[in-house]
């Protein structure tokens, strides 16, 4: 998945639990990523314009997601495939593409190209060349099947933490409390330098950001973020948006859906939405929404 993974359980057979994650993971990767040509994703990408693929009911369920949050939101798309794959950012072959190249990629991103069909599982992308990203809620997605798992098992404690998404739920026996102590990275430093902490349980925080993956060209930087209306990098004064949510998938969407509006508005959003909370980290400034405090 591009990124180091931490996973924590509580249980009496914990090493039997976390080899079972460990496999859950390579196969969700297997079936979700967009970086392996191989990947049941890719599948369905290659037979863009040519022909329908039954797709496994994970795969199928996230697509739909996807889908039906692309047609309702200007941030979050995820036919943003050629043009992430044509930036390549946070891997060695990024470039930068022209203004005709961009052009000719949007035109090939409308999600409602994504033909799908409940009864029989299957999805038909119409345009040869599109292809599908889920990168924008596939780990939200997978952290929350695991969480599924885990509460099967009777795991009594878990942290699932896949990279800027952490996901924790049970009690955490090292503090008193019995509630986990999650730390918002400081975007200004090195890895693993907190801005704040949040106690929480039973919930996702998911951390969206520009201040990792970049492409400096000509001494102008490119972060990864794509804005999928204009194919270049989101323009924007917010450093990273922290989302707490009770569903990881969640924390995911309204990252995605909130990056690139004025702090302001992302502000207005959280406070007015029930079941979310946010962190804004810009150049000068931490901003809460309401509720925040009450995890602090």
């Amino acid at each position: 998945m591009g990124t180091v993974i931490d996973l924590l359980v509580d249980h009496q057979e914990a090493e039997k639990i976390l080899d079972e994650l460990e496999k859950r993971l390579k196969l969700y990767e297997k079936r979700f990523s967009a970086n392996d040509p191989t990947s049941e994703l890719m599948v369905l990408n290659h037979n863009a314009g040519i022909k329908k693929v039954v797709l496994q009911p994970e795969l199928y369920e996230l697509i739909k997601l996807g889908k039906e949050n692309s047609l309702t939101s200007e941030q979050l798309n995820i036919a943003i495939g050629p043009l992430i794959q044509t930036w390549r950012i946070g891997f060695s072959d990024a470039k930068v593409p022209s203004d005709e190249v961009i052009k000719g990629l949007l035109a090939k991103t409308n999600p409602h190209n994504i033909q799908l069909d409940d009864q029989n599982q299957t999805a038909f992308l119409t345009e040869k060349g599109m292809l599908l990203d889920l990168g924008a809620l596939a780990k939200g997605f997978i952290a929350d099947l695991l969480v599924a798992y885990l509460k099967e098992e009777n795991v009594t404690g878990a942290l699932i933490n896949l990279g800027g998404n952490v996901v924790v739920f049970g009690t955490a026996r090292q503090h008193e409390d019995g509630l986990w102590r999650i730390g918002v990275q400081d975007p200004s430093k090195d890895r693993n330098q907190t801005r704040l902490i949040l106690k929480v349980t039973n919930q996702s925080v998911v951390t969206s950001g520009i201040y990792e993956r970049s492409l400096i060209k000509e001494n102008k930087r490119y972060h990864h973020i794509i804005d999928p209306k204009t194919g270049y990098p989101v323009k924007t004064e917010v450093l990273s948006l922290t989302i707490v949510s009770k569903k990881s998938v969640d924390g995911e969407i309204w990252t995605t859906h909130l990056f690139g509006l004025p702090t302001a508005e992302i502000i207005r959003t959280l406070n007015r939405t029930s079941g979310i909370e946010g962190i804004i980290i810009t150049t000068d400034e931490v901003i809460l929404s309401d509720g925040i405090r009450d995890l602090m």
